[in-house]
């Protein structure tokens, strides 16, 4: 076969084997197959042109990487010892078990940090909210502190006179009024001469005997009990000494709402009752203005929660304390500072 691949024979129709109706067929197909010949003729010259030309001129550019940055004025020693280093180990044959070694150390590496860096996390969200605990309960214990100072003994009022004992003191005091009234009017009636002298002189007698009763100094001689007037004193003496003690707890930023913190440790501290000592706590105004005996017993039982939550609270915070000692958490161990 030729280069256009078509034989010699096929061109010349009077070489064809075959004779009457076969070659009138193929002489009516003859001008096609010229036209393909000359086809195939033209595509063979220009592939030809394209490929000389190619081979005369430069190769096509594609893109790239983009450039390296510029090395600054520190890094070009360290720069030219790496170029050098580079080209002696390009210089040098390279095996293929290095390469594949090479490669197989990246992701490896790169699985290390993210193992690292995975187990890392835990630790530290774990140390972050130690830290965050271990302050709040700091801030609580300091703030709260002076519920040690509770006198369970001066707030109790345990020497307060009950009601009954009033009553009968009141009844003595009525009682000898009455008297007293009684003789003074008989000593008058007689002034005026309703009544004889001698009546009127024994009621003036009476008179001075009965004040004289009602005189402490001279009471204690012949009775224990205490007057109605000594029992009112002991009272307001009691609910004077209780309030300057809840004013020494409260301080000047308020013992009650602060050590409604601690609620968490003690949940009987979130009680409505306690709801309008919680607001004057807060407005610095509790001290002055418990002037009942109910109100001093209120603050005590709410004194007595709060030492309860304080204990709780502060058991919390040395377990705290030593579990980020075993766990090697320096920050969260630090001790706090001193107080201003």
């Amino acid at each position: 076969m030729t280069v256009s691949g078509i034989p010699p024979w096929l061109k010349d129709p009077s070489r064809w084997p075959i004779t009457g109706k076969g070659r009138a067929q193929v002489a009516a197909i003859g001008p096609v197959i010229q036209d393909g010949q000359s086809t195939m003729a033209e595509n063979e010259s220009v592939r030809q042109r394209t490929s000389d030309s190619a081979r005369g001129e430069e190769p096509l550019l594609r893109r790239g990487r983009p450039a390296d940055p510029r090395p600054e004025a520190g890094d070009g020693a360290r720069l030219g010892d790496a170029a050098s280093g580079a080209q002696v180990s390009a210089n040098r044959p390279a095996t293929a078990p290095a390469d594949r070694l090479e490669t197989d150390d990246i992701p490896a590496s790169n699985e290390a940090v993210e193992e690292s860096s995975t187990g890392e996390a835990p630790q530290n969200i774990d140390k972050t909210l130690a830290e965050s605990r271990q302050r709040k309960l700091r801030l609580m214990l300091r703030q709260c502190d002076r519920v040690l100072l509770l006198d369970f003994d001066l707030l109790a009022l345990p020497d307060w006179p009950d009601n009954y004992t009033l009553a009968a003191a009141r009844r003595n005091r009525d009682i000898w009024l009455f008297g007293a009234l009684l003789a003074a009017v008989v000593f008058l009636s007689g002034m005026t001469g309703f009544v004889p002298a001698w009546i009127a002189g024994g009621g003036f007698g009476a008179f001075v005997i009965i004040l004289l009763l009602g005189i402490p100094g001279v009471r204690r001689l012949y009775t224990s009990r205490p007057s109605y007037l000594d029992l009112v004193i002991r009272r307001q003496r009691l609910l004077r000494d209780a309030r300057k003690h809840i004013e020494h707890l409260e301080g000047k930023e308020g013992l009650v709402w602060q050590c409604a913190r601690m609620a968490e440790f003690n949940s009987a501290l979130k009680a409505t009752r306690f709801s309008e000592l919680l607001a004057l706590s807060e407005r610095r105004v509790l001290a002055r203005n418990l002037t009942r005996r109910e109100h001093i017993r209120l603050y005590l039982i709410y004194l007595l929660e709060a030492e309860k939550a304080y204990a709780r609270a502060q058991q919390a915070f040395f377990e705290g304390h030593q579990q980020a000692i075993d766990r090697g958490w320096s920050s969260v161990a630090a001790e706090p500072g001193d107080r201003a």
